[in-house]
């Protein structure tokens, strides 16, 4: 198997608040022992495939458990591991 990356963001609808359904998602990939990293729009995840898989479906179930809910993810197999991430200015990008 594979190491990918995700980026993954949670929307939930019509719900009085958006957190539980958002930290309960964080939970699920943390409890799955994916490389989690929240940030302010989206959470960065990475693991291996099959690891990552399960988790975002798990993730999406437990979110929509409190209610309408849209997920978006975006995967990756070429974007570095978050611990393998360089200055790309030192690259001349």
């Amino acid at each position: 198997m594979s190491v990918i990356s995700a980026q993954v963001s949670v929307y939930p609808l019509r719900q009085t608040s958006i957190g539980p359904a958002i930290r309960e998602a964080v939970r699920v990939f943390r409890s799955c022992g994916i490389d989690t990293r929240v940030g302010e729009m989206s959470t960065l995840v990475c693991g291996e495939e099959r690891a990552l898989f399960d988790a975002l479906q798990q993730a999406f179930h437990r979110a929509a458990e409190h209610g309408d809910t849209v997920m978006t993810v975006t995967l990756s197999n070429a974007c570095p591991e978050p611990s393998r991430t360089t200055d790309l200015s030192s690259e001349g990008l």
